[in-house]
């Protein structure tokens, strides 16, 4: 299909400057004169210039083209590129359209092999991001970084104030997990944190996460698509957000998080949206994060092992009998990355659960295992597949 209907070139003015052959730009390709061949690609950049759902951070329109300036001028990292940028998408006459192009765009990529990398934006976007697997009749993990939870359900509110409420009542429904990273008490509402956790999702509060950062990386290796809204890092790193807050991610655990995100061989889409370059400095400080953000999970991405054949050699298999009789929990360790999973039976007639029957863990999982306790992601996922 030609995307050149979709898509506006770039500026000549973002990337003119650049004359080093070791920079990110000058080691992928671009929609300039000609729209690249997107077909053999390994990730494609989509910037979206749409803020219609944006309520107050109006501006976020021009965020894709800052960001791209910064990505640009970076270092190329690890791995031998295939990578294009598409240009900016045209919006539609209204969101409704907008969410409706970029899943077009999205599942083409997606059917080719492609992975897209969306620079909003407002944070709604990611509905049409999460669309674009409508027609592929699977189930999948969607993970979500920011501050807020999005689950406002009044109509009146701006689409980035509810679009996860949308999301999550989307029909045809084939969301089988939602995970929630970075949220900060304090700005939401409790009773939203009790509706996930009563549809056996997830939502992990910033002061979760940074006790052990690490212990979130098997909970982003179960994703297939990664939505960030960048109001989850602290203002200090990124004031470029009128929703920004003084408490959050550090720049560098945000990179950490797309590091895993990148690493993850089942991830297929990711998101980065609410950059606003009115709210930024006068260096663009916040730019540079994202542009960093997005080299993390592109040199994650190179870094993929593809460890998906469990039967292979490439996997020690721990077989832990549990106190109840005749109850066991298989797990598996990476022979090369150390990474664990473990299975979890899925009832008879329900094939369709099988692709997420074995789940990414980590050792502790293991080790709680071993002292005759269930560990809680095994009883969160028997609960999810029953």
């Amino acid at each position: 299909m030609d995307l050149t209907l979709f898509f506006n070139p770039l500026d000549e003015s973002i990337y003119s400057s650049i004359t080093t052959t070791a920079s990110f730009y000058k080691n992928i390709r671009i929609y300039g004169d000609k729209m690249p061949d997107y077909k053999g690609a390994h990730l494609a950049l989509i910037g979206v210039n749409e803020e219609r759902g944006a309520g107050i951070n109006s501006g976020t329109a021009k965020g894709p083209d800052e960001i791209r300036r910064k990505l640009y001028t970076l270092k190329k990292g690890h791995g031998s590129y295939r990578i294009v940028d598409l240009g900016n998408l045209k919006p539609g006459y209204d969101l409704q359209e907008t969410y409706t192009r970029i899943s077009e765009v999205c599942r083409i990529l997606l059917e080719n092999n492609v992975l897209p990398v969306i620079l909003g934006g407002s944070h709604d976007l990611d509905f049409g991001q999460y669309k674009a697997y409508e027609s592929m009749e699977k189930l999948i993990g969607f993970l979500n970084v920011d501050a807020f939870l999005d689950l406002d359900e009044e109509e009146n509110k701006p689409m980035n104030r509810h679009h996860i409420h949308d999301l999550l009542l989307h029909e045809p429904n084939y969301l089988f997990s939602y995970t929630h990273l970075a949220y900060q008490s304090y700005l939401i509402d409790p009773m939203a944190v009790s509706v996930l956790e009563k549809l056996y999702f997830e939502a992990f509060r910033i002061g979760q996460m940074r006790t052990n950062l690490q212990e979130m990386e098997p909970v982003i290796r179960n994703a297939d698509a990664l939505s960030f809204d960048i109001t989850a890092i602290k203002s200090a790193d990124a004031p470029g957000n009128a929703n920004a807050q003084p408490f959050g991610l550090t720049g560098e655990e945000a990179c950490q998080i797309c590091w895993y995100a990148g690493q993850n061989e089942k991830l297929s889409t990711a998101g980065f949206y609410e950059y606003n370059p009115d709210c930024d400095d006068a260096n663009r400080k916040t730019a540079a994060v994202i542009a960093t953000m997005i080299w993390y999970f592109i040199e994650g991405y190179y870094h993929r092992k593809n460890e998906q054949n469990f039967k292979s050699n490439d996997f020690m298999k721990y077989v832990v009998a549990m106190p109840v009789e005749s109850e066991t929990i298989t797990f598996y360790k990476s022979k090369f990355s150390d990474r664990w999973w473990m299975e979890v039976p899925y009832p008879g007639g329900m094939e369709r659960y099988a692709r997420n029957s074995i789940v990414p863990c980590s050792y502790s999982d293991y080790q709680t295992a071993t002292r005759g306790e269930v560990p809680e992601r095994y009883i969160s996922m028997v609960a999810k597949l029953s």
